[in-house]
């Protein structure tokens, strides 16, 4: 195997690297080729192993220092280090395995653990160092891509967007599958977690049946009604989104796709306190509902009572107003329209005109958000509670849609077109859906769906049930990779072409090949040099791309948990549905704005910008940012030390909190495992819960109830990494403001981790973070890694990962470098055949 000798600087020695590459041959299991990166050179052994005295000054460090606890005799979590053991790094698969956990410890500082004897941080880097470049060595010399599996199920968030792609219909089939288990990595895309079970296969039946009947234009059985509900926590004092108008208040968007033109019904339900009564009522106002834009009906509701209504009482009549009592409580029974609507997609408005007045009389404080849902009646401003779209109730047509000028690309004059046309459709289906040139065997099976179903009904009927049969298709929902006939059994192979083009495409898309894609893949076009790198340019900037964003980021920076998370309302009562949608959009915009700009991943940690709107920026205590759409807001000095980058963010303190306070283990295991990529172990079943106060009862900060719990020996090993980093973001309360005191006591963010490293605070974390900032790169690597391949990441893989971090390097970490470096490495590219 040939490498190059490259001298690196910083706490690194001299490593021995490989320049990955875009096409070329097999060579001894190993896949070469001449690239852009590092040209080949004569092979030669890691330059750490051709110093003669350093194994043997490695060797009396570790029998120095490690060997009391991980001797033959001790075996301290059933580790035996001996300086021997030095001259087997790579040896076999147990001894990498070995090594990789003792490089991980050194890099950590875990080890030795807090109050034994250490040797001197350099001395420390420099075996650490040695290791990695034995075990890359040895992982260049016996390269092994890993095995994903054979048969690959397709997440739901992947299944909806492959419909998306293949018929031009972003059907919401996600909702209608369960959810998908996740590895212990919290990524749901792993090949070895999405079983498949009968019932699961009966979901996918009935989905497919409405997708098909959807995509083909065919008006539904009866009518068929759908709802969209309001979370009652979401504030509607305000303009809600974009696709509402200026002027607008409260109410919601809804993204309905119609099934044919026809006439539909809309129902509209207000919101209601716990006992029913519709809120709001107490003033006149005024409710749009517009269609794409174009205003359908404007309804008139509030104000109906004569005279000032009696004081409220849960004894009879609480208003002290039979009409106000019969108004209150069907007061939007009225609210209904029947209108008509063309095929496919559209956009349902339904909003209050936004009255700018000034309210009269005292202006009164303003009830907790949990309060306000429960208890208003007639004071405030009436809310959309849920949104109902029924039909058609009388067709008019198949109509023209996206998705039925994908499908039929042949309209058949006679019966005798039918089945040439019918072959046409289904074969070019098939090609984009199983992601490979379809087979006459593929368009066959197809047809004989299509002709039970052309036996019973109309052409259309036929290809609604080969399009039924084609969604449900092994080909279509597993990715599947076949091993060559040709390959010994064991032994790495590179991918084809087609293999290939489906990795890049639910990488970067979650979702299939696109024509370009598939063309260049067909003709086997994919891998000549320079190919694969332009693709992935192009991919990126596709919108498509912001499935990486969606997905990748949505489950690393524990986004989709938000949505879960329940802030206790009487400890932080300004926690609204408003807040929470804030919280999601900034992460996810800054996220998409570092990706696209092509920064360098460590600008994760200190942007001296964010995403606001108000509600956000007034949480934050941001000022001069007004209105509820969301725009990118330069932080100043004082503000980027408090929200610079993610640890700053509302959406990664809130999660990583308890509903009633703060959660210093919660950050620091987060911090350990997701920055650090130091997962700490699982607690053991009989740990005992913090303490609600401190000694003798007295009212005690999150950290001095801590430092009780840490004086026990099985905690404190655990804790003593973590809970320094989760203690520095104490000044964040559980939703994210910003504090200096806890129940009147001052709060101590200053933290001490096990190698020595003092920090206090947001800003000296995020300064000693970036001081390691080649860790956190090869943290979010690996992760990016594991999301890009649908595999765990093991010790045999991350001589890769520091490879794709090296070469990253010379280009300051930036997004593309580590991509590129991911799609261009063997992991990406190989696979190994079965046993």
């Amino acid at each position: 195997m040939a490498f190059c000798l490259a001298t690196l600087t910083g706490r690194r020695r001299l490593f021995a690297t490989i320049g990955f590459v875009v096409s070329g041959a097999l060579c001894g299991g190993i896949w070469l080729s001449a690239g852009t990166r590092a040209a080949a050179a004569v092979a030669a052994p890691p330059p750490a192993l051709q110093q003669p005295g350093a194994a043997g000054a490695h060797g009396a460090l570790i029998g120095r220092y490690c060997g009391t606890c991980h001797s033959d005799r001790v075996k301290t979590a059933g580790l035996v280090l001996t300086p021997a053991l030095l001259g087997q790094v790579g040896e076999n698969v147990e001894n990498v395995e070995l090594w990789e956990k003792v490089v991980v410890k050194l890099r950590s500082g875990a080890m030795p653990p807090p109050g034994a004897s250490r040797p001197d941080q350099p001395s420390i880097d420099a075996l650490a160092d040695w290791l990695e470049a034995a075990l890359d060595a040895a992982g260049r010399q016996r390269m092994d891509p890993g095995r994903t599996a054979a048969f690959h199920r397709l997440n739901r968030t992947e299944y909806q967007n492959a419909i998306r792609d293949l018929l031009a219909f972003d059907a919401t089939v996600a909702s209608q599958l369960p959810a998908d288990d996740i590895d212990e990595q919290g990524f749901d895309n792993v090949a070895d977690v999405l079983s498949v079970s009968p019932a699961l296969l009966e979901r996918y039946l009935s989905v497919a049946r409405r997708v098909a009947r959807l995509a083909v234009g065919r008006s539904p059985v009866a009518p068929i009604e759908e709802s969209y509900k309001v979370p009652i926590l979401l504030v509607q004092d305000d303009r809600m989104n974009e696709d509402l108008p200026f002027g607008s208040r409260g109410g919601t968007s809804i993204n309905h796709y119609f099934p044919i033109d026809g006439e539909y019904e809309i129902r509209i339900r207000l919101h209601r306190n716990y006992v029913n009564y519709i809120r709001g009522l107490g003033t006149p106002q005024e409710l749009d509902v517009r269609l794409d834009g174009v205003l359908l009906k404007r309804f008139e509701i509030g104000g109906k009572a004569p005279g000032r209504p009696a004081p409220a009482s849960y004894a009879g009549n609480i208003f002290g107003d039979a009409e106000w009592e019969n108004y209150a409580l069907y007061g939007d029974s009225n609210l209904k329209l029947r209108f008509q609507a063309k095929a496919g997609p559209r956009v349902l408005g339904v909003a209050f005109v936004r009255n700018l007045t000034a309210p009269e009389g005292v202006l009164q404080p303003r009830q907790t958000v949990f309060a306000a849902a429960i208890n208003d009646l007639r004071d405030g401003n009436a809310a959309v509670e849920e949104v109902i779209v029924g039909g058609p109730h009388a067709a008019l047509g198949a109509g023209d849609t996206p998705s039925r000028r994908r499908i039929f690309v042949c309209e058949p004059a006679r019966p005798s077109e039918e089945t040439p046309c019918a072959r046409r459709i289904l074969g070019g289906l098939a090609r984009l859906a199983y992601r490979r040139p379809a087979t006459a065997a593929d368009v066959d099976t197809l047809l004989e769906f299509y002709n039970a179903g052309r036996a019973d009904g109309s052409f259309v009927a036929g290809i609604q049930a080969a399009l039924e049969r084609l969604l449900i298709s092994p080909d279509f929902l597993f990715r599947i990779e076949r091993d060559p006939a040709e390959a010994r059994p064991g032994t790495a192979y590179p991918l084809d072409d087609l293999a290939l083009a489906s990795r890049l495409s639910f990488f970067l898309w979650s979702s299939i090949p696109d024509e370009e894609l598939l063309r260049l893949a067909e003709r086997q076009e994919l891998r000549k040099p320079g190919v694969v790198d332009e693709q992935v340019r192009r991919m990126l900037a596709d919108p498509r791309a912001k499935a990486l964003i969606d997905n990748f980021g949505g489950q690393w920076l524990y986004l989709r948990t938000l949505a879960n998370v329940a802030p206790d309302p009487v400890a932080f009562p300004e926690f609204d549905e408003n807040l929470r949608d804030a919280f999601r959009r900034e992460t996810e915009l800054f996220f998409e704005s570092q990706v696209r700009d092509d920064r360098g991943v460590w600008e994760l940690l200190n942007a001296d910008y964010t995403f606001a709107n108000q509600r956000l920026a007034e949480h934050y205590g941001i000022p001069n940012v007004y209105g509820s759409h969301f725009r990118r807001v330069a932080l100043d000095e004082r503000q980027a030390a408090i929200r610079g980058g993610i640890l700053g963010q509302g959406s990664l303190l809130t999660v990583t909190s308890y509903p009633n306070r703060t959660s210093p283990v919660l950050r620091g295991k987060w911090m350990l495992t997701n920055i650090l990529g130091m997962a700490p172990p699982p607690p053991p079943p009989d740990v005992p819960d913090l303490p609600e106060r401190g000694e003798g009862g007295r009212p005690a900060t999150v950290r001095e109830r801590m430092e009780q719990h840490r004086r026990n020996p099985q905690c404190r090993v655990c804790h003593a990494p973590m809970d320094p980093l989760g203690l520095a973001l104490e000044n964040y309360d559980a939703v994210g403001r910003w504090r200096s005191a806890e129940g009147g006591l001052p709060i101590d963010v200053t933290g001490v981790l096990p190698d020595g490293s003092q920090f206090a605070g947001p800003g000296g974390l995020r300064t000693l973070l970036l001081e390691r900032r080649e860790q956190f790169v090869r943290t979010v690597t690996e992760k990016l890694l594991t999301y890009a391949l649908g595999r765990a990441i093991g010790p045999r893989d991350r001589h890769v990962v520091r490879q794709i971090v090296r070469d990253a390097e010379q280009r300051d970490y930036r997004w593309s470098a580590v991509i590129n470096g991911i799609v261009a490495s063997p992991l990406f590219r190989m696979r190994r055949s079965a046993a």
